[in-house]
This record gives structure tokens, sequence and C-alpha cells, in this order.
């Protein structure tokens, strides 16, 4: 049996480059610039992301394949369901003068960010943390639960730069969803439109404040 050293070290390479992207810079972009805000930086990475995926074999229908989000559509909204009655039933106990805040108090924000989040936040993150990760990271975690796991605890560790562990921890169980959905159906517009859900469900229940550090600013 011939051990392939070549594989190998590609192989420890990736992972560690894998450790310095995704939990490296972001604890240090949490550390050195708590309080800036993340998107022009998202938005840049999205730009070389892209750049990086289709001069590399990355399958181009993957960056919408809308014909994959019919099918999916009703499991998504079914758990998409639950969850909302779950979390609004959890603020109004826990939190009831949170409740619905964000659209009662401030419509226009609201409103601001049911348009341009999907755009600017959600699909951006969707490439990162999944068509990317999915794409260069498989020769180390292969394409089955490993990676579903990696993906999430990176977009989980992702939402460190908050600053509590609220979000980190719920953006990990949701980082599984949105994972197993990528796995299943190779499509980021359905990934981004199940993650556009919860996301607008956060702030509009009245949870912005744990997942933006400048909603209660905002």
């Amino acid at each position: 049996m011939t051990v392939d050293t070549g594989q190998i070290s590609r192989k420890t390479w990736l992972a560690a480059e894998f450790v310095a992207l995704f939990f490296g810079l972001t604890g240090l972009y949490a550390v050195t610039l708590r309080g800036v805000g993340p998107l022009p930086f998202l938005l840049v990475i999205t730009v070389g992301i892209v750049i990086y995926l289709r001069r590399t074999g990355f399958d181009r229908h993957s960056f919408w394949r809308a014909d994959a989000l019919r099918p999916a559509l009703p499991a998504i909204l079914a758990l998409w369901v639950v969850a909302a009655v779950a979390l609004t039933a959890t603020v109004s106990v826990l939190r009831p003068d949170s409740l619905f805040d964000l659209p009662r108090e401030r419509p226009l924000i609201w409103v601001l960010i049911l348009v341009f989040y999907p755009l600017i936040s959600v699909y951006p993150q969707e490439l990162l943390f999944r068509a990317f990760l999915f794409h260069r990271y498989t020769p180390v975690f292969g394409d089955g639960p490993r990676m579903i796991a990696i993906s999430a605890v990176a977009f989980g560790f992702a939402h460190f730069i908050v600053g509590n562990w609220i979000s980190v921890l719920l953006s990990v169980a949701a980082g599984v969803l949105f994972a197993t959905r990528y796995r299943r159906t190779r499509s980021l517009l359905v990934t981004s439109v199940e993650h556009a859900l919860y996301g607008i469900l956060v702030f509009t229940v009245g949870l912005g404040d744990f997942f933006y550090h400048g909603a209660a600013a905002a």
C-alpha cells in the first residue's frame, strides 16, 4: 500500500487554510474591528469568490438553479412556519417588550431589511459558507455529514463578531439546515431563500439585536 504524500500535503494545507480563513480571520476581525460593519468586507470577498469559482470548475448552474426551488419550497415553508411560531412564542414570554419591535417602531428600516438583506447579505453568505466551502474543502472534509458540520460551525463562528453566544449557537443550528439543503439541491437560490426567510423572521419577531451589532441603533 503506497501513500500519496502529495495528496496528504494538499489536504493538510487546505485544512490549515480553512482554519486560518474561517476562524483566524474571523477572530481577528472580532478583536480588532468590533463595531465596524462587515458588509463592505463581505461584498469584496463575494467578488473574489465568484471569480475563483468561475475559474476552478464550479458548476455555474449552482449560482442560481431556479428549477430546484419549487420542489424544495413546501418543506422549507413547513419548517419555517414551525420555527416562526416557536420564536414568536419564545420572544413573547422572555422578551415581551421586544416582540415585533422593528416593524412597530421602525417600519421603514424593517422594509429596507426585507428588500436588501437577501441581496447584500444572504446571498454573499451562501456563496462563502456553502458554495465556496463545499467546492474548495471537499477533498478534506468530504461531501457528507462532516462537511455539513464544518459548514455549520464556520457559519456559526462568523456570528461571533456580533458579540454574543446566542447568535453563534442559533447560527450553528441554522447552518446545519442550510448546508443540508445546499447538499441536496446544489442551488444557492434555494439556500438563499431559506436563509432569508429565517433572517427576516429574526428581525421581525424582535431578535435582531442578537444577530447584528447595529440593529439596536439602526
